[in-house]
């Protein structure tokens, strides 16, 4: 203001501009109609400091726009054996809320495949089959035939106890608690009244608003109520006592008989141990869902070769084949119903009966490493996660690029920042998993060529620097997250050089608008109601969208 009057005085609008930038006419009437400064003259005048911040505005901002996001993360689901698997965990999401949507999705996704595979499968037990894949999504599945173990698992009646056992133990729901839904109602409701308020006064602390932060972080809610909906089972005490009580109820076919799996050895058909074969990556031993990622390829592909031994045998009782060689089929009382006598055998014969060969999951040769179908699903997986991610960050962008000086400045890049890197996260960690799975596929191959060895050796290398890559990646966005929301807090951004957009607009035709009681700012208004409907509508769009997924996968 005083600058404005001395330039009246002197006649001499140099440094002065109007509401768009433009130049003002060395006239009393046009200086006094000034409204902010060029970056120049700001620099000069200012200086290239900040505005001291104060205490009182920053807490208050603090506790109205982000405070409740951050609780709200206590409400995701763990489940890990170690504390820090946990804050990892925490921290993935936060630092990649692409990865945490994907690894939903997917989980989702897997779930219908596997139960429509399954609706054609009439043989005993199929149903309980379903229902303990589906739960053991959150776990490292490993399949084995050796020593007929599946086999054994799949065709015996005296295993027609252990299926509903395991499923049972597995049926557990954590899912909405008065907790879960107090915290994501502050939320929302926080939120909403905060932008409300914005919204009626643009004029006061235009610079300073923390819409942007608001809309940034809203993918938070969509994704904690979709695992809510989802209520996967990833409580890793819960899980292994459920395996390991249903170790005692397991036979297997021997020459000399049936006899208890327990006493032949301490491999199982499906189990979730991980001593005996590491898995493909590290990530598959950790429990909390947004690992899902890592799981979802391995998971999928020893989810299906449990569902062709479950085919296989299917076919054959439809064709009234008894397992035992040379025995003729024996009705039973009731439909879909077989008689155990056709279901006994030596292991030669439950193994023909299913047709798989001593080991279930060769690494190699036998078999396709890729489930049928699993680069559709990541890629259909990848789409609303991605929208998500990007309407919420286009939200907060558009927020900050419409308040003026309009352009690209400070704010708006560390959004932008955040964004870009969320999405790097996610690929090079789904990258990584497709890597690993290939390579840990091929790994028991013994007859390789020096080519094809270093191909896999190096191939091997690039899967851990993008999984370490991708996890340092996303410590550094989580930080990014909370930081530049805090910055923007403190007035940190309130300078010349972020208030006139520099960024966008160069150093020649930035500007900074320091005058705001007399200016229009319709089109600020209008890119603030238009980034709270994009942000609102694409949420409560993923929150259907789950809520549809979700309702038919079985339970």
């Amino acid at each position: 203001m005083t600058f404005r009057i001395h330039a009246n005085q002197t006649l001499n609008a140099s440094g002065l501009v109007d509401a768009h930038g433009g130049n003002i006419k060395n006239t009393s009437s046009e200086i006094l109609q000034a409204v902010g400064f060029t970056y120049d003259a700001c620099h000069s005048q200012c200086g290239s400091g900040t505005q001291q911040p104060t205490w009182a505005n920053t807490s208050q901002q603090f506790s109205a726009w982000l405070l409740p996001y951050l609780a709200l993360i206590s409400q995701l689901p763990f489940g890990a054996r170690h504390r820090i698997d946990n804050l990892m965990s925490a921290i993935l999401t936060v630092g990649s809320p692409v990865l945490a949507g994907y690894s939903m999705i997917l989980t989702i996704l897997n779930a219908r495949w596997i139960s429509r595979q399954f609706e054609n499968v009439s043989f005993s037990n199929s149903k309980h089959a379903v229902r303990i894949l589906i739960s053991l999504q959150q776990t490292p599945l490993k399949i084995t035939n050796e020593d007929s173990l599946l086999s054994s698992l799949i065709v015996l009646p005296e295993n027609d106890d252990w299926w509903p056992k395991i499923a049972d133990f597995l049926d557990y729901t954590l899912t909405w608690s008065i907790a879960s839904a107090t915290s994501i109602a502050w939320v929302t409701v926080a939120y909403l009244l905060t932008v409300i308020g914005s919204l009626m006064d643009v004029n006061a602390n235009l610079n300073s608003s923390g819409q942007g932060v608001g809309s940034v972080w809203l993918w938070l809610i969509p994704i904690v109520i979709g695992w809510l909906q989802l209520s996967p089972k990833c409580d890793y005490v819960r899980i292994t006592r459920a395996m390991e009580n249903a170790d005692a109820m397991a036979f297997v076919a021997t020459h000399h008989g049936v006899m208890k799996a327990s006493d032949l050895s301490e491999k199982r058909a499906i189990s979730i141990d991980t001593t005996s074969e590491q898995p493909s990556s590290p990530d598959e031993n950790l429990t909390p869902p947004i690992y899902n990622y890592a799981r979802a390829i391995p998971w999928s592909r020893s989810a299906e070769d449990v569902l062709n031994s479950f085919q296989m045998a299917s076919n054959n009782s439809r064709m009234h084949r008894p397992v035992r060689l040379g025995d003729i089929w024996k009705k039973a009382g009731g439909r879909n119903i077989i008689e155990p006598s056709n279901r006994s055998g030596n292991p030669s014969e439950v193994n023909a009966y299913c047709r798989l060969p001593r080991y279930a999951a060769p690494r190699y040769g036998v078999r396709n490493p890729w489930a049928s179908g699993i680069f559709f699903r990541m890629f259909v997986a990848s789409l609303l996660p991605i929208a998500l991610q990007w309407a919420t960050t286009g939200a907060a962008v558009l927020v900050v690029y419409f308040t003026p000086a309009v352009g690209l400045g400070c704010r708006s890049l560390g959004y932008i920042i955040y964004g870009v890197l969320a999405t790097v996260v996610w690929a090079m960690l789904v990258t990584s998993s497709i890597i690993s799975h290939y390579t840990y596929s091929y790994s028991g191959r013994s007859s390789w060529s020096p080519f094809f060895s270093i191909t896999m050796r190096l191939a091997n290398v690039l899967s851990k620097l993008l999984r370490w890559g991708g996890k340092f990646l996303a410590i550094v966005n989580a930080i990014w997250a909370v930081t530049t929301s805090m910055l923007q807090f403190a007035d940190v951004y309130n300078n010349c050089y972020c208030n006139s957009s520099v960024l966008g607009r160069g150093v020649q035709h930035a500007y900074d608008i320091v005058v705001t009681d007399t200016l229009d700012l319709g089109i600020t208004e209008a890119a603030w109601w238009g980034a709270l409907a994009l942000a609102c509508s694409t949420s409560l769009g993923f929150i259907f969208l789950m809520s549809l997924l979700t309702d038919l996968v079985p339970t």
